[in-house]
């Protein structure tokens, strides 16, 4: 069987995968519309809920690049762009980071503005069924209730950006805790105005921003590296990807292979693998070897569709530079 090099298709499991990620994000969109407009009615003059406010807003903007790049992606190369459009998946997860970057850098400045002027948010009532009712209960009603979908679909979606490698629904998954944090975090600032400590709005903010910053700066660093072509990791960018290992070992394993090296770049929901091998002798070198070897690598996993298979007199430098037989009984 020869893979597709560059191929659009997925296995079913990871196809299933998928449209369970575009109906989780259609159906959060749904819920961000629903909590954006709850928040809006009910946020008066409090900090931290123009903060949860301005959060709920930008969390449109993973799901909307996350629905789009899938449908780029999903394009066959052509000779305009023969590596496919998987790049779109980078480059969707460079946008989300920038978005959660934004947000905690402009909140940070918003909540520390605040507590340095001294703010004293007021808070006041409202006439429900003809009694008047204090605004922040239901501003501390509205956002309990908003943290319960973001719990879920984030969780939901960390397992199905683990199946997929697809680091733009981890970095929605990432949104999501942004969301129920913010809502803990706007529920414990309006109760602190109401116990009478004004500056606990304001601080309640700042702990939001600060925590929405450090996961925009982490995923804005995993997708800048990802588009510099850096060692491809996993997922969630903690480690390098064991896959370039296991096309290392595969390749050493073979009889007519004296060693190899592999490089190996992210680009999107696969991997760009180019692999290094020097032949035992020249002799035992042969275009079937060659293609059996790429398909063997490629059917490790189905990441690794996009693998070339390259012989090589010595290993590149970065790769262990190690030299072979160049011609039949006869050192290089």
């Amino acid at each position: 069987m020869n893979r597709q090099q560059g191929r659009t298709e997925l296995p079913p499991e990871q196809s299933d995968a998928l449209r369970r990620a575009v109906r989780l994000e259609w159906i959060t969109i749904g819920f961000l519309t629903v909590t954006v407009t709850a928040v809006f009615l009910v946020m008066g003059n409090s900090q931290a809920m123009r903060a949860a406010w301005i959060e709920d807003m930008l969390s449109f903007i993973p799901p909307l690049a996350f629905l789009l790049a899938v449908r780029l992606v999903a394009r066959p190369p052509s000779s305009r762009y023969p590596y496919g459009y998987h790049r779109s998946i980078g480059v969707a997860h460079l946008v989300a980071a920038v978005a959660l970057t934004t947000m905690g850098s402009f909140l940070i400045y918003e909540s520390i503005t605040g507590l340095l002027k001294g703010e004293h948010p007021p808070i006041g009532t409202v006439e429900i069924l003809g009694n008047r009712v204090w605004l922040g209960w239901l501003m501390m009603a509205v956002m309990a209730v908003t943290t319960i979908p973001p719990v879920i679909a984030g969780r939901i979606k960390i397992r199905l950006a683990r199946q997929l490698h697809n680091k733009v629904l981890y970095a929605d998954a990432d949104m999501n805790k942004a969301d129920w944090m913010t809502a803990v975090g706007s529920i414990i600032g309006v109760a602190g105005i109401g116990l009478g400590f004004w500056w606990a709005d304001a601080a309640a903010a700042l702990f939001i921003a600060v925590s929405i910053l450090r996961d925009g700066l982490r995923n804005m660093r995993g997708a800048i590296t990802d588009l510099v072509d850096t060692t491809a990791t996993t997922f969630d960018d903690s480690d390098p990807d064991p896959l370039a290992a296991q096309v290392k070992d595969y390749l050493h394993s073979l009889p007519w292979v004296e060693a190899a090296g592999v490089r190996m770049r992210d680009e999107g929901q696969v991997f760009h693998v180019e692999a290094f091998v020097v032949p035992v002798n020249a002799a035992g070198l042969s275009l079937p070897r060659l293609a059996a070897a790429r398909e063997g690598c490629a059917g490790l996993d189905w990441k690794l569709a996009d693998t070339v298979v390259i012989p090589v007199q010595a290993l590149p430098d970065e790769l262990g530079g190690h030299r072979g037989v160049h011609q039949s009984g006869g050192e290089e």
